[in-house]
């Protein structure tokens, strides 16, 4: 029987509920042969598990199915219905044999297969989480139902093939498996293709790491540095924990169009392989790449040895590897600064989520199914999360925070547990009562809002609307004052804190991010700051200004040309290259387009970031991330120079990074046509220069370029996962409302029928990147309110679509309310 089109469940909460009282899995042995066909593979499972005697179901998603058997008796394959079938299961021991043919898949889920298009090698992997593990191996497919795994893979005789446990080569092309320690079904993985491997050992740990053939170098340059970055980590895991890494090898493979930045899978570690760098890049991206090989080692712990019942859990995992992942990247390895970093980088991110209608508690988000979890993968759930975690771990000490946490590790060891079973841990390690803790800050939603009320010299605090709970708040406030920055602790109990403000005085609330709030820059701060002498403020204190201000500006209460007018003078003295990636595109991509003179606001910006090139040391990363920024504001001519290599300042070298971000931008202004695009593409024909050539495409401002980048929305022509954001993105250009004006009613005529075209995470990529953002319309949003209101149209697309609505709302309000 075919599954081709069917659409499939989505298991329920109270289903897997059922299931798990009723089944004990006690081991899968697993057979695939990934060498006979290019678009299938055949897979054959054998589940033997217990059970109390009754009904339930498995999870198969299948092309098609040669046999399935229960305790010898055969199941007839056309019970299969949208993913699942039924099993009426004997009282004890069951087994239960699948023969399937399943598809390659080419989302970034399942089994996704990818060719090169530098040499056409073909490369696999596995991803298996939320609803896709069932389209590589026959399951029950839910994360309380651990258990042992068996492979057994055949694959091209060249291939090398990973997975969650040691394997071997056995006879030319066919590879056997150890069998693993107890795995939820989400982390199950196979990497498998003519990689370039390399191989090292830690602590009697055997490491490896895998690439594609065309980007070899590129790994061997990175080598020693995420070898060593690997040790220190493992290094101080072990010290904190006292428990060792328990699955063998540590394989981390970096593989192409990875939806996710990377995925825990326990001894088989799968990162998006733009992390390895074939460009040059600034310090902040080493510091990126770094915390997520930390963050998914810290999984190894949190989510692999331990995992959450079910995915109202979901902070267990991504809110701790998010605070362990950062915290030890600061604590052993060369990048001190990594907190920094992560307030540039994250904290925006978490707290636009909780600003959403769509936020929720980090704690008990309500994650009815699996699809609806798949949401809440968000900002909530990792940096709000885990500045949670680090304000309960200055609360209790690390004595004390840690002595639970191990305490739930060997309790649950290879287990599932709760919320309540880890804050039970704490008790029992001697936390005391933690639950207002947990009401206020895991299971209370949303951010209390600070701001500065220099008349009655309070730090004024409120609660997030619809709520009265009383969050207290332990933060610092930097103040310049005379020229000289000073730091003052301040306590909030209620609704606010005496704070005296000198006029003059310019105020960064909260700058090491000690609080989970939403800090809003006062006018006068801004002005302060945009009009008074050198600033010469710490890298934290800046971090938290900008955190400041761009709060401000998402509540519009910075107006847009003020934040130019800011940026304008605070980027030349700048000695940290992270700003430049995070300032430039809210800068250009935001702000720009709602100041009074868009033109005249990006060659303001174009000024401060050459003149920070210039400044810069030459050749330093410093000197890049300024030159990106003045590659994204260029005028036509001063990039076509540069492209060609005239007048380039010294130190900067044009590598495919900085051609294509040229490119787009020259795109985008019409000051290049398709033929320059295709021959640009053509000289360097790399998986990163198609996804740069296919945003800079849709880019162009005419009727055929968005015709193209349309028929990827529809799916009447094909592109990879990493394409179709990056051309959602850019069709939409502030200036170009005359050739995307139809597209408008396009978008929201077609978006209800968008699942039957995209799925899984891809889905809702699509559908936020091609939100007509650029539409500054209340006529636009009116009508997105209404489509989301449509109780058939699919959850994550009306996620996504409240989401994007709610974007594109402040950004009006934010251009009328300083006019």
């Amino acid at each position: 029987m075919s599954e081709t089109h069917s659409p499939h469940h989505s298991l329920q909460l109270t289903e897997a509920k059922a299931r798990r009282a009723l089944l004990d899995v006690r081991s899968y042995d697993v057979t695939l042969d990934l060498a006979t066909h290019e678009d299938t593979f055949a897979s054959t499972t054998e589940i033997i598990f217990a059970s109390g005697g009754g009904p339930t179901f498995l999870d198969l998603k299948p092309a098609s199915v040669q046999r399935i058997e229960l305790n010898g008796r055969p199941i007839a394959p056309e019970l299969l219905d949208r993913g699942r079938v039924p099993l009426e299961t004997s009282s004890g021991e069951n087994r239960l044999v699948v023969e399937a043919v399943m598809r390659f898949r080419n989302d970034g889920e399942g089994l996704h297969r990818s060719v090169d298009p530098v040499d056409g090698r073909h490369y696999v992997y596995g991803m298996s989480f939320m609803d896709a593990a069932p389209s590589i191996f026959a399951c029950f497919d839910q994360p309380d139902l651990k258990a042992p795994y068996t492979f057994h893979v055949r694959a091209p005789e060249d291939w090398t093939v990973f997975g969650n446990s040691p394997g071997a080569q056995v006879e030319p092309g066919v590879w056997e498996f150890e069998p693993s320690q107890p795995l939820s079904t989400y982390f199950v993985t196979l990497v498998a293709g003519p990689w370039h491997v390399l191989r090292d050992e830690h602590d009697g740990i055997p490491l490896s790491f895998s690439a594609r053939q065309s980007i070899a170098e590129h790994l061997d340059k990175d080598a020693a540095e995420l070898i060593t970055v690997t040790r220190q980590c493992f290094d101080e895991f072990h010290r904190l924990f006292g428990i060792r890494y328990p699955f063998g090898n540590y394989h981390q493979a970096f593989v192409p169009e990875f939806n996710a930045g990377a995925m825990e899978n326990p001894g088989c570690v799968t990162f998006r392989d733009p992390l390895l760098f074939t460009s040059k890049v600034t310090r902040g991206e080493r510091i990126q790449r770094a915390t997520t090989v930390a963050h998914e080692m810290a999984h190894q712990w949190f989510g692999n040895i331990t995992t959450p019942a079910w995915w109202d859990d979901l902070w267990l995992n991504e809110s701790f590897a998010e605070y362990m992942g950062n915290r030890v990247t600061a604590d052993v390895t060369e990048f001190d600064d990594t907190w920094v970093h992560n307030s540039w980088q994250r904290r925006q991110w978490g707290l636009v989520a909780d600003q959403r209608p769509s936020t929720h508690p980090v704690a008990g988000n309500g994650a009815t199914d699996a699809t609806a979890a798949l949401q809440d993968f968000d900002g909530i759930s990792y940096a709000k999360g885990s500045t949670v975690l680090k304000q309960l771990n200055a609360r209790l000490g690390d004595e004390v925070f840690f002595a639970g946490v191990v305490d739930h590790f060997t309790t649950h060891r290879f287990g599932n547990a709760t919320m309540a079973d880890l804050f039970a841990a704490w008790e029992r390690a001697g936390a005391g009562d933690l639950s207002s803790f947990v009401d206020g800050w895991l299971r209370t939603a949303g951010a209390d809002t600070l701001r500065v009320d220099r008349t009655a010299g309070l730090l004024r605090c409120s609660p997030p609307d619809g709520t009265t709970t009383r969050r207290a708040h332990t933060l610092r406030v930097a103040r310049l004052s005379g020229g000289v920055w000073t730091t003052d602790p301040v306590r909030i109990d209620g609704p606010g804190s005496p704070l005296v403000v000198a006029p003059g005085d310019a105020l960064v609330i909260d700058p090491t991010d000690d609080t989970w709030s939403l800090a809003l820059a006062d006018p006068e701060s801004v002005a302060v700051l945009t009009e008074g002498g050198s600033v010469d403020a710490s890298p934290e204190v800046r971090a938290g200004l900008w955190n400041n201000v761009r709060s401000g500006f998402h509540n519009a209460e910075v107006a847009p040309d003020a934040a130019v007018a800011l940026a304008a003078r605070l980027v030349p003295e700048e000695s940290t290259d992270y700003v430049f990636r995070y300032l430039v595109p809210w800068l250009t991509g935001k702000v720009v387009p709602l100041t009074a003179d868009p033109e005249a606001a990006r060659a303001t910006l174009h000024r401060a970031f050459r003149e920070r090139t210039d400044t810069s040391p030459a050749g330093s990363t410093l000197q890049l991330g300024a030159f990106q920024g003045a590659c994204s504001t260029g005028a036509p001519e001063l990039l076509e120079g540069w492209l060609a290599g005239a007048g380039l300042p010294a130190g900067v070298e044009i590598d495919l990074a900085l051609r294509w971000r040229m490119l787009r931008r020259l795109a985008a202004l019409g000051a290049i046509d398709l033929a320059g695009l295709e021959a640009a593409l053509a000289a360097d024909p790399s998986t990163e220069a198609a996804v740069e050539y296919a945003g800079a495409r849709a880019a162009l401002p005419d009727a055929a370029a968005k015709a193209w980048a349309w028929q990827r929305f529809t799916g009447e022509a094909k592109a990879t996962n990493y394409e179709l954001e990056m051309i959602g993105l850019s069709m939409w250009q502030a200036g170009q409302e005359q050739v995307t004006g139809p597209y408008v009613d396009r978008y929201f005529d077609q978006l209800p029928a968008l699942a039957s075209v995209h799925s899984g995470w891809v889905l809702g990529d699509v559908a936020e990147a091609y939100f007509p953002l650029s539409a500054l319309s209340v006529d636009v949003v009116q009508r997105a309110d209404a489509l989301a209101a449509l109780p058939a149209l699919d959850p994550t697309v009306r996620r996504r679509l409240v989401d994007v609505t709610d974007e594109l709302r402040r950004r009006i309000a934010a251009r009328d309310a300083h006019r």
